[in-house]
């Protein structure tokens, strides 16, 4: 897939567990020459913020947020693109934290126009 993540904006479609990110959160994301970086917030994050890069239908990045309680939390995310069968776009997750324990799967949808 060619599509670019640039200007699309993603929503989780679960809750996660609290203090992590959930169906009010919305990621804004920004893509250039295999480069691929987003702002979040909504939720229990009051914001937050993701790096990395993008090879095909393969991204892999780093996330840093702060929460509503006023912790932060740090880790790492690899993920796979799809395209959904009304030709928006999907992002199956895989992620850990690095500043705390825990891992999982989560999965992201692109919004509506």
């Amino acid at each position: 897939m060619v599509r670019s993540l640039d200007g699309l904006v993603f929503v989780p479609v679960a809750d996660q567990a609290a203090g992590q990110v959930g169906r009010q959160t919305r990621f804004a994301y920004h893509e250039q020459d295999g480069r691929i970086w987003a702002e979040y917030a909504g939720g229990d994050v009051v914001r937050g913020h993701l790096v990395g890069t993008r090879a095909g239908d393969a991204l892999d990045f780093r996330y840093v947020q702060l929460r509503l309680d006023g912790t932060t939390a740090s880790g790492h995310c690899t993920s796979l693109l799809s395209e959904l069968p009304d030709g928006r776009l999907r992002l199956e997750e895989t992620w850990s934290w690095e500043s705390q324990e825990g891992s999982g799967t989560s999965a992201v949808e692109q919004l509506p126009s």
